[in-house]
């Protein structure tokens, strides 16, 4: 039996919860803000702040529709494409970031697989020494080695990468 799309969105959620949770730990003694690529509706924004209230966090998105109380100000809130708000973010943020998570998995395998390809490289300079990076696509693979996910989080359903110094 094949599982339903509710059944596939409820075990993305919660492998999304567990390896922000788990990250939360592992980054606890870093500092560099946080960088959301994608707000959607919100959701996983609201959780950032609510396990990071001291840092700053980032969020990338082309078309904000989230809830009015899940929306970034100006200042966090970096408006338009990846392609155009990734590269130069590094001036606009300030600092490597310690964690990065991306929510970027659509109904368009093929666009999400061009852009997953993309953001792995893209994503380099803006991540510190030991950050965690999170996905809910395989982005990293050939940039950073693996991090082992927690426990309940069954292999390809969300992706943990472990950043290393630029050489």
């Amino acid at each position: 039996m094949v599982d339903s799309r509710l059944d596939q969105f409820i075990r993305r959620i919660k492998a999304q919860r567990a390896c922000l949770n788990m990250a939360a730990g592992l980054i606890s003694g870093m500092s560099g803000p946080i960088l959301e690529l994608g707000l959607g509706n919100g959701r996983t924004y609201d959780h950032l702040r609510e396990l990071f209230p001291a840092r700053d966090i980032y969020v990338f998105e082309r078309d904000v529709a989230a809830h009015p109380d899940c929306i970034p100000d100006e200042t966090h809130l970096l408006h338009g494409d990846f392609k155009e708000t990734v590269p130069g973010a590094l001036a606009r943020i300030g600092a490597p970031a310690a964690l990065i998570h991306g929510d970027i998995g659509s109904a368009d395998s093929a666009r999400d697989a061009e852009l997953a390809a993309w953001l792995g490289p893209a994503l380099r300079s803006l991540a510190a020494p030991g950050a965690v990076i999170l996905s809910d696509r395989a982005i990293g693979d050939a940039v950073w080695p693996p991090e082992p996910l927690p426990r309940d989080v069954a292999p390809g359903v969300y992706f943990m990468y472990r950043a290393v110094a630029l050489h």
